[in-house]
């Protein structure tokens, strides 16, 4: 077992930053990998539970209609591609470069100083590397270093640097593909949950359900009104459920705070997008990085901002 002194400075500031960039770094991958091996699923159940299923069909369209030879003829083609493609998960295979595959060295794959050495570009092809890898890495090691500073050198400090990085992850994820996957939404709520049920967070347990309870509700209940006036569904229920997960971890009191943080930044964001750039209006734009947004400044400063607001 650890010593104290070791203990201490593991969840230090400095000990939880290193951690946060090494956090960081496996982010990068998940943010990558696990929107595509969500496609591939969805692709492969397409085609043999829908494309090329009779009991799917007939359903909806009667027993005495049979699916078109043209659905055959997708799932044959979506089938070839499918088996064109590597059934990757978050772990295998290794770091590789994605424009030719090469597989990076342990040297490689050092959080922002590989990157520095490297001067943005793979050792093999040469083709430049994403600045949003090392940003993300030193993002996740400052925050990290925050939650130490602002928690204290205790193990449950590392239930906040597990919801940081939870919060982080859906933010890219959505903002890449409008996506916020039920594994990392749904571990949310259940971490929010646990912890409270531990004493770990300071969140009474009725004020954590009634947060989770409150968050959904709050974002289906508005995707619903909007639905109903304008005929368009206006919240996912991907937004809904990581809003729960903030809910179950701050407690219903946090709720207004960071939906005012979101909802602000959002639509600040949205008009500038709107006026000044001319994305269209009906192109949705993800609100999970908005929502995470709030939840990290409801975790750092969810006092001072509930006194602000006079909540």
């Amino acid at each position: 077992m650890f010593d104290a002194d070791t203990t201490a400075a593991a969840l230090s500031p400095w000990g939880l930053g290193v951690l946060g960039l090494l956090v960081g770094s496996f982010m990068n991958v998940v943010v990558h990998r696990l929107p595509a091996m969500l496609w591939r699923e969805w692709w492969k159940d397409s085609v043999e539970f829908q494309l090329s299923d009779e009991q799917a069909w007939t359903p909806l369209f009667g027993s005495r209609s049979k699916p078109p030879a043209q659905l055959a003829a997708a799932a044959a083609a979506v089938s070839v591609e499918l088996d064109k493609t590597s059934a990757e998960t978050l772990l295998r295979p290794g770091s590789r470069c994605p424009s030719c595959g090469h597989v990076l060295r342990w040297y490689e794959n050092i959080p922002v100083l590989s990157w520095l050495v490297l001067r943005g570009r793979c050792s093999a092809c040469k083709t430049r590397i994403s600045a949003r890898y090392p940003l993300v890495e030193l993002g996740t090691g400052a925050l990290f270093a925050a939650a130490a500073a602002s928690f204290g050198a205790r193990p449950e400090t590392l239930v906040w640097c597990a919801a940081i990085w939870l919060l982080l992850t859906m933010a890219l994820i959505d903002l890449d593909t409008t996506l916020l996957p039920d594994g990392l939404t749904l571990p949310l709520i259940g971490l929010g949950l646990a912890a409270s049920l531990a004493g770990w967070t300071g969140t009474p347990v009725a004020s954590a359900a009634a947060g989770a309870l409150a968050g959904y509700g709050v974002l289906w209940a508005v995707g619903f009104l909007y639905g109903r006036l304008r005929g368009v569904n206006a919240m996912a229920e991907g937004d809904m459920k990581m809003l729960a997960g903030i809910g179950a971890l701050l407690g219903w009191q946090a709720l207004p705070s960071a939906l005012l943080m979101a909802a602000g930044v959002g639509a600040v964001v949205g008009i500038v997008l709107i006026a000044g750039f001319g994305r269209e209006r009906s192109k949705p734009i993800p609100f999970g990085p908005y929502l995470a947004l709030g939840g990290l400044a409801s975790i750092f400063f969810g006092p001072a901002l509930r006194e602000l607001w006079h909540l």
